[in-house]
């Protein structure tokens, strides 16, 4: 049975991590309007740059498809938006697997370079607080937001399915 959310009874310890989320999630959102406005970008294209720019410094380089799924955009929006940022000189389509027909996404130097300026200005404090956290915390915190994630994901999976 589903518990009515606005009838449970939540514990302050629910409560804050709720209220530390939307915190989160706000002030992320905030970063990435300054990235925009940095790079000169509309947002969802600064959001989309931003992705590209940490999969790659990450080693691990999206395709289309992989962007589109961390931006929550259809295959067809994200063709349109890596365009525009190809277009921009900002990022490039490579083919650098065996089958020539899986394109990778790489950010140009130039977008390198502009993001690097933003960051150096704009994210000291995160990379500090991750830098000083325990592994321990980490790893805690991820399996509680990939939780978070998955209950959140179930939930759209089902609204998608009573709209069709």
């Amino acid at each position: 049975m589903m518990t009515d959310v606005f009838e449970a009874s939540w514990q302050a310890p629910e409560v804050e991590v709720m209220e530390a989320l939307r915190d989160w999630a706000v002030a992320f959102a905030e970063l990435n309007q300054h990235m925009a406005t940095w790079m000169a970008l509309p947002t969802t294209d600064a959001h989309a740059l931003g992705q590209v720019l940490w999969a790659a410094s990450a080693g691990d380089p999206l395709s289309p498809a992989r962007l589109g799924q961390r931006i929550g955009m259809t295959s067809g929006s994200v063709t349109v938006l890596v365009d525009r940022l190809e277009a921009a000189g900002l990022l490039e389509r490579s083919r650098e697997h065996t089958d020539r027909r899986r394109v990778t996404l790489r950010p140009t130097a130039a977008a390198q370079e502009r993001a690097r300026g933003f960051m150096a200005t704009s994210s000291t404090e995160i990379a500090a607080v991750l830098h000083d956290a325990e592994p321990a915390e980490l790893q805690a915190a991820t399996a509680f937001l990939r939780r978070m994630v998955a209950a959140a994901a179930g939930g759209s999976a089902r609204l998608r399915e009573e709209r069709a």
